[in-house]
């Protein structure tokens, strides 16, 4: 009798076959008497494509929308289906009597077991494997305690719908947006609340409007024989050191030009700034974005192939910051294998003197580990020379922070000056280091290394003089655009876009997409035209703006993922039945379809699309009703309003046809040709608003597509 366990990976396989005593070498499994060890490679089943459920949904069309299949039927991967085929063929031998789920203990390493499972129509019992780290020991008492299969149903019914939901929501919603819009638009649960994001901040800094605004500066000199200086910057009432008129800040300077002064208070406050914790993998991308510019991306890649190939990190795609208590035992040992390094020496003498290692629930807590620990060095030797420059910088970083949460808190002294002129009050702060703890280990490249800044050795009520003062002049700085790191934050932080407190406390939870997900989210946007990088920073392009202008507000609030979260949350704990959920997913489908079928589709996304329908047939057998003011460019009617072909380009020309609604009048066709024409018609008649009285007047056309109205 043969028990099949199968991993999400091959690398976790290879790890728990070792652990099994699994020495016997297959193609795609390992094996003793009793374990056969096997493994998917991520998904290895998907859902079907629309048209392999019709061949007529091939071609897309509005008419055929929205796509609401009776079941989402699963299909082999191709890329991968060899595997698959072991799988099939492990899972249907006589003597495999009983399954184990290994995969990654998780929502998604959930739906990719059970999904070869339903694919393979295996009806054999299996059990759970369900461990936070990948030690021998954690996986020798996961295979001691398996869990019953029934248990996991729940998280199994919530991964399922949101499989399904993610692929009803983005086959339709992409395909209604792109026929309504003459354009291949790309529509998602998660990028398209990520889009627009970096769309609101883009039209921030577009919409800023730059102030400029004063402050003083003072030069203060002691009246002592041992002369000491210092500066100091103006402050009112409300502690506030930005003047708004010049022409104040000039008369304050006038009031405290070479006066003496009196420090009136000097507050010193000890300040203690703790390690940070332990990398999750969103953590670490932020910091190799904001260290050495890479791409989320490329910092997976990295981090991917230190833990897969190199060995020498745990399993990276983690959002824990924690580590479990099983490996408590761990951390000594890994500190004295870096060691060996002598790379980081100096920092591991002091935590290895110590007595006792500070192990706190900063670092072990094992109700804060979700499906993997956070990411720390292995026990495997590392042989530093043998890195390439850029996993050595990723694996020094992580190195760094292991050893940094074993430290003590950075201390420092901050030291507040108010200085008083004349009843006009100056503040002065100074820093110094006290106790430089954990940030010993930060790196040179750190932009935000706390340097100190050391007063002079001052006493409260010293009179000093205001040797010189001059006016600052300053101007206010726009938001800066995302980069990745702080697209990332905002992502993992996507509750502070929402004002709802429940949904808000859900995102609070999961965020915008997953660690694992969310590098290749901000790439997909990249992929499809929705946003570029300048430098450091992302930019969304004019499409990624416009798809933005175009969907319904439900599709691009991070309050629509939060109420999915909610409800996949509810699923998984039993709460909710799929079927509720599924329900509300077919009606937000429609109502999106819908959507999509009335939207106004003058906004023009994609301008070599747009060129070429201005020669096309049907452009071309479009009614013109003259040539623009503005622009020179054909005007064309829509059901509301008689409007500039070049909208693309930004003209706003418009004349509404109710614009004269007040005075009894619809502007209709003609009406429209002539006015456009000659920019005027003469005695038309109107019902003046005032008076209720029929009269004549004129229409005078404005540039801007306004019309004024004279009654004579």
């Amino acid at each position: 009798m043969n028990c099949l366990v199968i991993a999400e990976k091959p690398s976790v396989a290879r790890d728990i076959a070792k652990v099994l005593k699994c020495n016997k070498k297959a193609d795609g499994y390992l094996y003793n008497d009793k374990y056969i060890v096997s493994w998917a490679i991520g998904h290895l089943v998907t859902l079907y494509e629309p048209e392999e459920y019709d061949e007529n949904l091939k071609k897309w069309d509005m008419n055929t929308l929205p796509i609401i299949p009776n079941e989402l039927k699963l299909k082999a991967i191709n890329k991968t289906r060899p595997q698959l085929k072991i799988l099939n063929n492990l899972i249907n031998l006589d003597s495999v009597k009983e399954l184990i789920c290994a995969t990654d203990s998780g929502r998604e390493g959930e739906l990719i077991f059970r999904y070869i499972y339903k694919i393979t129509k295996c009806k054999k019992p299996f059990k759970r494997l369900w461990i936070s780290s990948m030690t021998n020991e954690a996986i020798k008492e996961g295979f001691n305690n398996l869990k019953d299969s029934k248990e996991y149903d729940n998280l199994y019914y919530s991964a399922k719908c949101r499989s399904e939901a993610d692929w009803l929501v983005g086959i339709n919603a992409s395909r209604a947006f792109t026929l309504r819009f003459n354009s291949l638009l790309s529509i998602g649960r998660v990028q398209t609340p990520t889009l627009a994001i970096l769309v609101a901040r883009h039209k921030e800094i577009e919409n800023f409007k730059i102030e400029e605004y004063f402050e003083i500066e003072a030069n203060f000199k002691t009246l002592d024989e041992n002369s000491q200086f210092y500066k100091g910057i103006y402050i009112d009432e409300k502690n506030q050191s930005k003047i708004l008129s010049k022409e104040k800040a000039k008369n304050i300077l006038d009031n405290i030009k070479n006066k003496n002064g009196i420090i009136q208070s000097i507050e010193n406050e000890t300040k203690k700034q703790v390690p940070p914790l332990l990398y999750d993998l969103t953590e670490l991308q932020r910091d190799c974005n904001q260290k050495f510019s890479y791409s989320a991306e490329k910092t997976l890649s990295i981090a991917q192939n230190l833990y897969e190939k190199r060995k020498l990190i745990t399993y990276p795609r983690t959002d824990s910051r924690y580590l479990s208590k099983d490996m408590a035992s761990k951390l000594e040992p890994t500190l004295k294998i870096l060691k060996n390094t002598n790379h980081y020496d100096t920092f591991l003498n002091y935590v290895l003197s110590l007595d006792k290692l500070p192990i706190t629930k900063r670092i072990i807590d094992d109700t804060k580990v979700t499906d993997h620990h956070a990411i720390i060095p292995t026990l495997n030797n590392p042989n530093l020379s043998s890195l390439s420059k850029e996993e050595f910088n990723v694996y020094d970083i992580i190195v760094r922070r292991f050893i940094a949460v074993f430290y003590p808190a950075y201390v420092y002294n901050v030291t507040k000056i108010i200085t008083n002129i004349d009843n006009y009050s100056f503040l002065t702060r100074g820093t110094t280091i006290k106790d430089k703890g954990f940030t010993v280990l930060n790196l040179k490249t750190d932009k935000d290394k706390k340097e100190e800044d050391i007063l002079p050795n001052v006493k409260k009520g010293q009179p000093v003089f205001n040797e010189n003062c001059k006016i600052l002049t300053k101007k206010t700085t726009p938001p800066k655009p995302y980069n990745e790191a702080t697209l990332l934050s905002a992502m993992e932080n996507a509750g502070r876009f929402i004002e709802n407190e429940d949904l808000k406390e859900q995102l609070k939870e999961s965020g915008l997409g997953t660690p694992a997900t969310r590098a290749s989210i901000i790439e997909r946007l990249i992929k499809v035209g929705y946003v570029v990088r300048k430098g450091k920073s992302l930019i969304p392009t004019e499409k990624g703006i416009k798809l933005i202008e175009i969907v319904p507000k439900e599709l691009k609030s991070p309050e629509t993922t939060g109420k999915w979260e909610k409800g996949l949350s509810s699923i998984s704990k039993g709460n909710m039945q799929s079927k509720i959920f599924m329900d509300s997913i077919n009606r937000y489908v429609n109502f999106l379809v819908d959507y999509a079928k009335k939207a106004n589709n003058n906004i023009i996304i994609d301008e070599k699309k747009y060129k070429e329908y201005k020669n096309s047939d049907k452009y071309k057998s479009l009614e013109k009703f003259g040539l623009c003011p503005i622009c020179n460019n054909d005007i064309l009617e829509n059901s509301k309003a008689f409007y500039c072909s070049n909208w693309k380009k930004g003209c706003k020309f418009t004349i509404w046809k109710n614009t004269l609604e007040k005075y009894n009048v619809f502007i209709h066709k003609e009406m429209a040709k002539t006015i456009i024409k000659d920019k005027k018609i003469l005695n038309i008649k109107i019902l003046d608003p005032k008076d209720k009285q029929e009269k004549l007047a004129d229409l005078i056309l404005l540039h801007n597509g306004n019309i004024n109205v004279i009654i004579k």
